[in-house]
C-alpha cells in the first residue's frame, strides 16, 4: 500500500508541475502576441528602480550553461524565466539553481534530512501521508499568496522579496504555495519537499534558494467527536504531538519548548524550539490552519493542522556544516563526506583559505535597498562573496545618508588572488552605481 501511494505521489506531482508549467508557458506567449509592452500593477518601492535593478540578467550578468530546463516534465527555455520585462526580476545565477533539487539527491546532507524526515512519517503513520517532492517551482502569485492568505500590503509580496517571472507568476517563496491546489485535489495528508526562492542578504546563512517542507492533517468530525475537545484544540494537541516526535527522531532526547507566534495562514499558530548544543533553536513554524483557507477548497466540516521547516537551517546545525554556501558545491572533499541513511555525520572542514574585506561607501537613493545591492554583488561575485555587511551609516546636514558596506570575499575551495579580489569589487563598484543610483564615496 505504501509503494502503491508514493508511486500515485510521484505521477500526480509529474502532471500537477506539467500542469502549473504548460499554462504558464501557453500564456506568457500569449502575452507576447497580444501586448508589446505592459508594466507592472505592484505598487512597490522597486518600482522607482533602475530597469537594471530589476533586470540585474541584462548584458553585465555572467552568461550561464545551461539555456534549458525540464521542469515538471517540461522543457523550459531560459528566456521564458530570465526576460527583458517590467515585472521580471530574475537574474540568470537563479536561472541556473532551477532543477537542480539538492534534495532529491540521496547523498546529498538535504537528501538525508529529507528521508529522515520521511522515514519518522513512514514509521509513525503508515500509508497515512503522501510525498511530494518534485512540484514545479514556477507558480501563481495567487497560489503563493492569496490562497495561503497572505495580506495585500504584505512585505513579501514585494520585488524586493520575491522573484517574479512577471506580473502573475513567480518563484516560488514557500512549500505553502502548492497547498491550496492539493486540498483541491482531496489530499488529506501530504508533505511537499522542495527548492524555494527568496531575494535576502548575504551570509553564511542566507542564501536566495534554499529548501523547505511542508506538512498538512486535515481532521473529519469524527476525530474529534467524543474526545472532549473542539476540533482546534484537537488538532493543537495532535500537531505539538507529531512534531515533538519529529524533533526527538531528529536530534534525540532534547529539551523543547513551544512559543505562540503569527501566522496569516494558521490560528493558533506556534514555534516549536529545542535545546540544543546548549543553546535555544527555533526547529519549524506551524499552527492549526484558518478556516478560510479550508472552506476556499471544499473543506467545509474539517479541521487541519499544517507545518513548514528549513532543510538548510536544521541540516547545518545536525551535520556541522557552517556556511550556506557549502550544500551548492560539487567539490568532492565536501561531497565525499555524506552517505545515503547517515544522518548527522559531522562535517569536516577542508579548506582554511582567508577572506578578503573590501569597503564600499555610497549615498543612497531613495529606492536604495539592501536585498537589491545583494543581487548586484551576488550577480558580478557568485558564491564567491561570503558576506556583505552594513557597518557605518550617517546622514548629513543636508539630509543626505551614507552607508558604508564590508565585503568578504572568500572561497571554500581555494585561495583567491590579489587581482581577481580587486576585479571584483571594482566591477561591483561600477555595478551599484550604475544600477542603484548611489553616488560613490
Amino acid at each position: 500500500m505504501g509503494a502503491y501511494r508514493a508511486s500515485m505521489a510521484s505521477s500526480f506531482s509529474l502532471v500537477h508541475s506539467a500542469t502549473l508549467l504548460k499554462n504558464y508557458i501557453f500564456l506568457r506567449r500569449s502575452r507576447v502576441l497580444a501586448f508589446s509592452l505592459h508594466l507592472s500593477p505592484f505598487s512597490t518601492s522597486s518600482a522607482t528602480l533602475s530597469s537594471d535593478v530589476l533586470h540585474p540578467h541584462k548584458k553585465s550578468r555572467q552568461p550561464v550553461a545551461a539555456t534549458l530546463l525540464e521542469l515538471g516534465g517540461v522543457k523550459v527555455g531560459r528566456d521564458e524565466i530570465v526576460r527583458d520585462d517590467p515585472t521580471n526580476n530574475v537574474p540568470d545565477s537563479i536561472f541556473s539553481k532551477l532543477g537542480l533539487q539538492l534534495h532529491r539527491r540521496d547523498n546529498h546532507p538535504l537528501g538525508i534530512l529529507k528521508n529522515a524526515i520521511f522515514d519518522y512519517f513512514d514509521t509513525n503513520y503508515p500509508n497515512k501521508f503522501t510525498k511530494f517532492d518534485d512540484l514545479c517551482p514556477i507558480v501563481s502569485v495567487k497560489a503563493n499568496f492569496d490562497d495561503v492568505l497572505v495580506p495585500a500590503d504584505h512585505v513579501s509580496r514585494s520585488y524586493n522579496d520575491t522573484y517574479y517571472i512577471d506580473s502573475q507568476t513567480v518563484l516560488r517563496c514557500h512549500t505553502s504555495a502548492h497547498q491550496a491546489e492539493l486540498l483541491r485535489e482531496g489530499h488529506t495528508h501530504f508533505l511537499v519537499m522542495g527548492d524555494v526562492y527568496r531575494r535576502d542578504s548575504i551570509d553564511a546563512t542566507h542564501y536566495p534558494v534554499f529548501h523547505q517542507m511542508e506538512g498538512v492533517r486535515v481532521f473529519n468530525p469524527v476525530d474529534w467527536e467524543g474526545s472532549g475537545k473542539d476540533g482546534t484544540q484537537y488538532a493543537a494537541e495532535d500537531l505539538k504531538k507529531c512534531l515533538e516526535g519529529l524533533a526527538q527522531h531528529l536530534f534525540g532526547g532534547v529539551e523543547m519548548r513551544w512559543i505562540d507566534t503569527y501566522f496569516p495562514f494558521t490560528n493558533p499558530s506556534f514555534e516549536l524550539e529545542i535545546y540544543f548544543q546548549e543553546k535555544w533553536l527555533e526547529v519549524l513554524g506551524c499552527g492549526v490552519m484558518e478556516q478560510d483557507i479550508l472552506q476556499r477548497n471544499g473543506r467545509t466540516d474539517n479541521v487541519a493542522w499544517a507545518f513548514g521547516l528549513g532543510l538548510e537551517r536544521l541540516a547545518m546545525v545536525l551535520f556541522d556544516i557552517p556556511d550556506i554556501r557549502l550544500f551548492w558545491t560539487n567539490d568532492e572533499r565536501f561531497t565525499s563526506q555524506f552517505s545515503k541513511g547517515q544522518l548527522g555525520v559531522k562535517f569536516k572542514p577542508f579548506s582554511k583559505f582567508p577572506p578578503c574585506y573590501k569597503d564600499m561607501s555610497f549615498w543612497i537613493s531613495d529606492s536604495f535597498t539592501e536585498n537589491n545591492l545583494c543581487e548586484v554583488v551576488r550577480g558580478i561575485a557568485g558564491d564567491l562573496v561570503e558576506e556583505v555587511k552594513l557597518i557605518d551609516n550617517f546622514t548629513n546636514k543636508k539630509g543626505m545618508t551614507s552607508h558604508c558596506y564590508r565585503i568578504a570575499y572568500r572561497s571554500m575551495e581555494r585561495s583567491l588572488t590579489d587581482e581577481e579580489i580587486n576585479d571584483l569589487q571594482w566591477k561591483v563598484r561600477e555595478q551599484v552605481e550604475i544600477k542603484l543610483k548611489v553616488v560613490l564615496r
